[in-house]
């Protein structure tokens, strides 16, 4: 990996990079969360907004527009409709999933409630609509729909697969481009669509995201087994709360007639007990699902970094191979 070690991560890069496009950004984020009747909407979304995140969509947005050589005004805009995309989708998922902890925060339903987080989630989306109309393109108003679209789609096709183990990997990467990577393609996507290149570097850009946003997913459900990374999740937190991810799907597919039942005792059945989480992580590498499952995010990667091979040559192209490279470090 071409990381220097004297300089930051790659998204960190890309950040020190793109600094006053991302300042527009995140003023301009400000400026549309606002609310002149309902001052409980900018405190829900400032909450999770300024949490410290990468800002890694909007990034992506923007780095792709640079790259493509853009040099109008609403590269911006399409930033901050991908952000609000996903705070949207983070406040509903903590509702869905009844959490209590985002990026080591307590979250905005645990502060407030589920029917503000609900709604303001809603706003979020609404104001992401009126963002990306702005820009005139009605091929980046398809686009960031169809992502939104498609992000609901991923979520509820996750509920209905939840803790059913006949769940298959086509049907885990279907959950995965539904809820991680339809959002990375578009974020990347619409730079240069907004920029006017041609059909075959839009298409590298969509394929770059499309093939970031599956590894880094694959990643962060195997970091909940493999653990030694600042994610803030505990090992066995997936495994807790009866997640259906790549690791267990393979340990099932390999699993002799005991161990099946041990998995349907713990995973469907919820019956969870002293010393599960280590027998299963013990199941996990007996049949080398962590690594196979690595494999396949580094498989990943490997096809985020040809696409972005067919792109035009530069600074900003190098950053977004190392952040490929960087995602499945994590685990190497």
């Amino acid at each position: 990996m071409s990381l220097d070690t004297s300089l930051s991560k790659p998204h960190e890069r890309l950040a020190q990079l793109l600094a006053d496009d991302l300042a527009q950004v995140n003023a301009l984020i400000r400026e549309r969360m606002a609310s002149k009747h309902a001052p409980r909407i900018p405190e829900v979304t400032a909450h999770l907004v300024e949490a410290g995140g990468k800002r890694l969509r909007p990034l992506l947005t923007l780095a792709s527009a640079r790259l493509c050589g853009y040099d109008g005004p609403y590269h911006t805009h399409l930033a901050a409709t991908v952000e609000f995309i996903h705070t949207a989708t983070l406040l509903h998922d903590d509702v869905v999933d009844e959490s209590a902890k985002r990026r080591g925060r307590p979250t905005a339903n645990l502060l407030w409630d589920n029917k503000s987080s609900v709604l303001v989630g809603d706003y979020l989306f609404a104001r992401s609509f009126q963002l990306m109309t702005e820009t005139g393109n009605l091929r980046v108003l398809r686009i960031l729909s169809d992502a939104a679209a498609t992000i609901a789609e991923g979520e509820v096709l996750q509920l209905t697969a939840a803790q059913d183990l006949s769940t298959t990997e086509a049907i885990y990467l279907q959950v995965v481009r539904g809820k991680t990577a339809a959002l990375f393609s578009a974020a990347t996507e619409v730079g240069g669509v907004i920029a006017a290149r041609p059909e075959d570097e839009v298409q590298a850009l969509f394929d770059y995201g499309d093939a970031l946003g599956i590894a880094f997913q694959i990643v962060d459900d195997l970091l909940d087994y493999w653990g030694g990374d600042a994610t803030g999740k505990n090992v066995g937190d997936d495994f807790r709360e009866r997640k259906l991810t790549l690791p267990l799907i393979k340990a099932f597919a390999a699993a002799d007639e005991e161990e099946r039942a041990f998995w349907k005792r713990v995973i469907e059945k919820g019956d969870q007990r002293d010393g599960d989480l280590e027998h299963a992580l013990a199941l996990l590498n007996r049949h080398g699902a962590l690594e196979a499952t690595r494999q396949e995010a580094l498989a990943w990667a490997e096809k985020a970094r040809a696409a972005m091979g067919r792109l035009p040559s530069g600074e900003m192209r190098d950053l977004l191979i190392d952040l490929s490279d960087y995602v499945v470090s994590r685990v190497s």
